[in-house]
């Protein structure tokens, strides 16, 4: 095999399954490998193509005579809140995350159970074991770092990190312009405090602070429920057949 075979990605296309966005629709996924010296280049072109990543594997949709699932990603350094992430960020200045190093903890299995549980028990990842877990945190050769959220305690100011039970949590991945949030989690029990929403406003910050101009959020199915969140950060863009194209 000579060195340009080597490094050059090989994709592999799924077989059909059902889509776990729009009923009665099937999916397909067109994916590669994420391994090696070369991954966290490779992860940061995928990104930008409209990829995500799930372990050591870049994967986007490839569905027959569907272009449904779209890639979002938060202009951070234009981003403006607006009053109701405002009183969001007030809600959850008592909290604080702490950046650390990807390694599953046993405290983030418990909290990432009952996040599924309650939100999403039909979900493609209810039936995750511990193992399963470990794998999703563990399993990476890019740059990519497990963020905990605490609420502050005496030493916060001093150390920077928060104490007491574990909140919120969001593996993240750094790439060239921007971070990439491949997977956040809370506690259901904190509804009221709409971690979820706090936890992207505080990776806009996080990016802004770094001088990363994008939050890469994911897909965005129009027409599903679960998705309509992500249309709330703007100004945002969203990959489309001729690239990414400014949303406000």
């Amino acid at each position: 095999m000579t060195k340009h075979q080597f490094d050059t990605p090989q994709f592999y296309l799924t077989a059909p399954s059902p889509c776990p966005y729009l009923p009665g629709q099937s999916e397909r996924k067109v994916f590669t490998h994420l391994v090696g010296p070369r991954a966290p280049a490779l992860n940061d072109i995928l990104t930008q193509g409209g990829f995500r990543r799930s372990q050591n594997i870049a994967y986007r949709p490839a569905c027959e005579g569907c272009r449904a699932c779209v890639s979002v990603r938060v202009a951070a350094d234009l981003f403006k809140p607006g009053r109701s992430f405002e009183r969001v960020m007030a809600k959850n200045a008592d909290l604080v995350g702490s950046e650390i190093t990807a390694s599953p903890t046993s405290e983030q299995y418990s909290l990432f159970r009952r996040y599924l549980d309650a939100r999403h028990s039909d979900g493609g990842m209810a039936d995750m074991t511990v193992l399963d877990y470990a794998m999703m945190v563990e399993d990476s050769h890019v740059e990519t770092a497990m963020i905990e959220y605490r609420f502050r305690g005496p030493d916060t100011a001093i150390n920077g990190r928060g104490q007491g039970p574990l909140v919120a949590a969001s593996l993240t991945d750094t790439l060239r312009d921007g971070l990439s949030m491949v997977y956040s989690f809370y506690d259901p029990d904190l509804a009221y405090r709409s971690l979820g929403t706090f936890v992207i406003l505080d990776h806009i910050r996080r990016a802004r602070k770094r001088g990363l101009p994008y939050v890469y959020l994911g897909y965005w199915v129009e027409g599903s429920a679960k998705m309509d969140y992500k249309t709330r950060f703007r100004p945002q863009e969203r990959l489309g057949p001729r690239g990414w194209v400014r949303v406000r």
